[in-house]
Parts: structure tokens; C-alpha cells; sequence
């Protein structure tokens, strides 16, 4: 049960008002957060609202039109978590970013339900990007999500995967990598060629374990129902009722990109995921990076950029995004100027640039 007071303005204070919220039925834990870090986050963004906690009483003091604000958005809270949600700080923010931007919408139907429930643990968008990139999936064949780290990208994307084979909508599911990381190359690491593959495969097989029974999964893996493989493992298949997500996509070639998306065959849905930011390769050869100018236009591909605002780690994982993306521009900016003045002092004083400027001079005898 909830119920809220509001008493009016307080004397001697005009357009002041006071709020009480008193909440039944609900640990306050789950609506505050550890170390009440929810609660840090309402009062961020409703700055100069006050927001006392006495037991399972919620105070909202300040300016009316704020304290109503706050009271819709921690009421909206309690919707979501009477609805078995465990709140992010990122469900907060947004569902604030909701209401501000239209007060009759309420998120927790906007973000839609959970994908998967799993062992007490419910997977669901919260955001509004990641709620256009969950949609997307299910009406487009292949679809790309491309966005920092920490967006849920290929999270989300194995979760609609094991619900499509749930739901008996494919028959197996394929995830694959490629086997590219940072400065490493897997002929120099020990091992045969199955112990040298499983480092750069094992963040999918966690995920996996998390969102099944860990007993399962070893056995769907045996007997193919559930892939797991390097990206050159695709060449020369045509993969018929399938899910097929592949991960790191930054890290393939055109080539192999060209490649894994001419695999699809009938019954089946791709999702590829990448951070553009993050290529191990050398400079312009990334596939992820091309196929958004080659097939933005082609009709049931969908493109999903994910952004800084769509980050459901750590609060401070969007900001190190946002620093290190305005790092990137200045330093392409200070390329661009070093390349004009280059330019211009190639040219020489008074001299256009013409086409006979950049013929090689002739050498004198």
C-alpha cells in the first residue's frame, strides 16, 4: 500500500510544499538501494527538492511544481518494484527523463516487460535505448547493436536468444567472436587450439550460465542446440532456424563481416554487436565500422546506436564514456588543424593549389 499526504504550502513560505509518501508491503532497500544510492539518484534529479527517510515514510519538501515531480517519479518506482524489478541507478535517471519529458507516460509500461527470468533474477531494458534495440530484435531479421561498454548490448541480445529457443521460435542458438583482442594473437599463447579459443569465448558461456540453469547448459552444448565458436568456424554454413549474435564485432575485417551475414539462412535471426571505439585492428579495416554505410538503407537490417546514456553498469562507467569520447574529438580535431597547416605550408606563400603543385618536381642535372 501507498499513500501520500500533502499538507499544502508551509507557512511563511509561499509556493513551498511538503509531501509524505508512507510505503507498506515493500523493503525499503529495494527502493532506496544499497547504501540508499536510488535515493542518491532521485535527489539528483530533482535538485532542490529535500528528501527525508524515517522508516516507510518518505518526506519530499520544497518548491510545489518540484515536490510534485518527485512524488510521480518515486510512486512510478514503487510500480516497478511491486512488479519485481530490482532498480538501477540508469531506471531512475530514466524514468525521471520520462516523466519530465511527458507526465502522463509511465515507464515501467514504456520499458516493457522482462525478457527472461532466471534463477530470482529478471532481464528487462531499462532504458529507453535499450528498449528500441529489444524492439528491434523482434521485428527485424538482422539487426546491429553498436554502443560503449556497459550498454547491454550482447547481454540483452543472448537473453532474446534463449527466449526465441524457449519459445521454440528457432531451433539452436550460435554465438560467436572473433578471435582478435588487444595486442594479443593466439599463436602465442599456450595451450592447444581449444584452450587458446576459450579465453576470448568465455564471457559468452558466463552469460549464458547466468541466464539458464548452469546443469543445462553443458548438455544443450553437447548436443548442438547451443553453439559457441569462433567467428572463422561460420565459413562455408548456412545457418538455418538459428539466433546467431555475434560479439566484438568491431574486430572483424569486411571480409569476414561480408562473410558471417551471408550464413543467414531461413528461420533465422542475426544480432551483431560492437563498440567502434574499441577496434584492435589496424586503422580503417574494421567491418563493423563499413557495413553501417553499406546496408543502412537495406530494408529489414536495423541499426541501433546505444550511447553513454544507455550504460547500466557502474554510474561512473558513462562518464569515463563521455571523457574518453571528448578525448577522441579533441585529438582528431587537433589532427584535422595539423593537417591544414601541413597543408597550406606545403603550398608556399601566394601560390594556389593547383594540380601541377602536386606532380613530382623534376630534378635538376
Amino acid at each position: 500500500m501507498v499513500s501520500a499526504e500533502s499538507p499544502g504550502p508551509r507557512s511563511n513560505e509561499p509556493g513551498q510544499s511538503q509531501v509524505r509518501i508512507t510505503v507498506d508491503g515493500v523493503a525499503m532497500v529495494r527502493l532506496l538501494g544499497a547504501d540508499d544510492r536510488l535515493l542518491a539518484t532521485v535527489e539528483k534529479e530533482h535538485p532542490g527538492v529535500g528528501v527525508h527517510v524515517r522508516g516507510n515514510e518518505i518526506t519530499l519538501t520544497g518548491e510545489t511544481a518540484r515536490v510534485e515531480a518527485a512524488r510521480r517519479l518515486i510512486e512510478e518506482l514503487l510500480v516497478m518494484v511491486r512488479g519485481g524489478r530490482d532498480l538501477a541507478e540508469s531506471e531512475v535517471s530514466t524514468s525521471s527523463r520520462m516523466l519530465h519529458e511527458d507526465s502522463s507516460t509511465s515507464p515501467s509500461e514504456r520499458l516493457g516487460p522482462a525478457i527472461l527470468s532466471s534463477r530470482g533474477k529478471s532481464i528487462r531494458p531499462k532504458t529507453i535505448g535499450q528498449k528500441q534495440y529489444v524492439d528491434a530484435i523482434d521485428t527485424d531479421t538482422i539487426v546491429f547493436g553498436i554502443g560503449p561498454a556497459g550498454t547491454g548490448k550482447t547481454y540483452l541480445a543472448m537473453a532474446k536468444a534463449v527466449q526465441a529457443l524457449q519459445r521454440k521460435e528457432v531451433e539452436r542458438i550460435i554465438l560467436t567472436r572473433p578471435a582478435v583482442e588487444a595486442g594479443e594473437r593466439l599463436g602465442f599463447l599456450p595451450g592447444s587450439l581449444t584452450e587458446k579459443i576459450d579465453p576470448y569465448l568465455r564471457p559468452l558461456y558466463d552469460a549464458l550460465n547466468e541466464m539458464m540453469d548452469p546443469e543445462l547448459v553443458p548438455k544443450l552444448l553437447a548436443a548442438g542446440t547451443i553453439e559457441v565458436a569462433p567467428l572463422a568456424y561460420m565459413r562455408g554454413r548456412t545457418l538455418n532456424s538459428s539466433f546467431v549474435v555475434l560479439d566484438e564485432a568491431q574486430n572483424t575485417t569486411p571480409e569476414q563481416m561480408k562473410m558471417f551475414l551471408t550464413r543467414l539462412g531461413f528461420g533465422s535471426k542475426m544480432v551483431v554487436t560492437g563498440d567502434i571505439t574499441q577496434i584492435d585492428l589496424p586503422a580503417g579495416s574494421s567491418g563493423l565500422r563499413l557495413v553501417g554505410r553499406v546496408l543502412d538503407q537495406v530494408d529489414d537490417i536495423r541499426f541501433v546506436r546505444l550511447t553513454s546514456a544507455d550504460v547500466v553498469r557502474h554510474s561512473l562507467v558513462g562518464r569515463i564514456v563521455d571523457a574518453w569520447t571528448e578525448y577522441d574529438a579533441q585529438k582528431q580535431a587537433e589532427r584535422y588543424e595539423s593537417d591544414q597547416a601541413r597543408e597550406f605550408a606545403n603550398r608556399g606563400p601566394g601560390r594556389p593549389n593547383t594540380p601541377r603543385d602536386r606532380l613530382p618536381k623534376r630534378r635538376s642535372s
